[in-house]
């Protein structure tokens, strides 16, 4: 996405060229970095897609489009993929001052089209609930990389960050005070403009799966303190001073989950999230309660999670005697 400098006469171009490129850095900044390069990718991707068939992706036929689409729900792509295709290639388009094609009715209708036959039904990650993740600190090793590894999970869980906010936090974003910790969450996926907010994390019932004291035995074994809070533990025990990556979270949810025996296709980051939000509903939580934890700003993702939850505890089938 740029901004598109018209012909100007020459004494205006330099000023103008540098308004561009303030202007297109604020563009960037508008949108989270991981959904930009999402973006990114589709359109390379339908850029390779166009350039081996020899037609134009910019400006794109609708048609082009239309067959682009099909050709995805062909290969197996799931409906929430093609459909940010779709939208990736809409703003691509209106970015560089032409119409966007997928607002063509032909290209709706395959949309429409694709969403009958594959459906829609989120294909989410699955939840790690409170047994489970007990059952996966056992196999947490007794070195600094375990003790890292149990901090990230425990803080992962009780705080119901996304893999990208627990990366991001910093030491001084967190406060150790009477009740637990306090930890400042300065900007996410949902807050983009930075206004932040502050998530409780009380003390854990039991020593080894307390959140609080966790961290600061990472903290003490470590001496961090400042910069990065979660961060690289080489073999030889050394603590990088950068940033852990959110791909490595992810990576470290599927080493614990294949150790207790559960299939670690079905579980990444967002299983620590979605296991808090999951686990607060079959304890009773209030649906606001849940919300004001996970910083979800629509309850329908929490209600999900609450019907979900409900699956067997209110089971009709359950109280007929079979």
């Amino acid at each position: 996405m740029e901004v598109l400098i018209q012909d100007e006469p020459a004494f205006a171009h330099a000023s103008l060229t540098s308004l561009s490129a303030s202007a297109n850095t604020y563009i960037r900044q508008s949108k989270a970095k991981n959904t930009i390069k999402a973006y990114q990718s589709d359109w390379r991707s339908f850029c390779t897609w166009c350039e081996e068939r020899h037609l134009s992706p910019l400006p794109a036929e609708p048609q082009t489009v239309a067959l682009y689409l099909s050709d995805m729900a062909d290969r197996g792509y799931r409906t929430s993929s093609i459909g940010r295709h779709m939208i990736s290639i809409g703003l691509a388009h209106r970015t560089k001052g032409f119409p966007s094609p997928s607002s063509d009715e032909m290209v709706r209708a395959v949309w429409r089209g694709i969403r009958n036959t594959l459906g829609v039904a989120p294909h989410g990650k699955r939840p790690i609930l409170v047994e489970d993740l007990r059952r996966m600190l056992q196999h947490v090793p007794n070195d600094l990389m375990g003790l890292r590894d149990r901090a990230l999970l425990l803080i992962g869980f009780a705080g119901a960050f996304r893999r990208s906010e627990l990366v991001s936090l910093n030491v001084e974003d967190v406060q150790f005070v009477r009740e637990g910790l306090v930890i400042t969450l300065r900007r996410s996926k949902t807050d983009q403009e930075g206004e932040g907010r502050k998530v409780g994390i009380p003390y854990g019932s039991f020593i080894e799966t307390c959140p609080v004291r966790a961290l600061q035995a990472w903290l003490n074994a470590t001496g961090i303190d400042s910069g990065p809070l979660f961060r690289p533990v080489s073999k030889a025990h050394d603590v990088r001073n950068a940033r852990l990556s959110d791909k490595t979270v992810a990576r470290i949810v599927k080493r614990y989950v294949r150790l207790i025996g559960l299939d670690q296709r079905h579980y990444a980051g967002h299983s620590l999230r979605a296991g808090l939000a999951t686990s607060a509903a079959m304890a009773g939580v209030s649906e606001r309660d849940i919300m004001a934890q996970t910083g979800h700003r629509s309850p329908l993702m929490v209600r999900r999670y609450i019907r979900d939850s409900n699956l067997f505890r209110s089971n009709a089938a359950a109280r007929i005697g079979l």
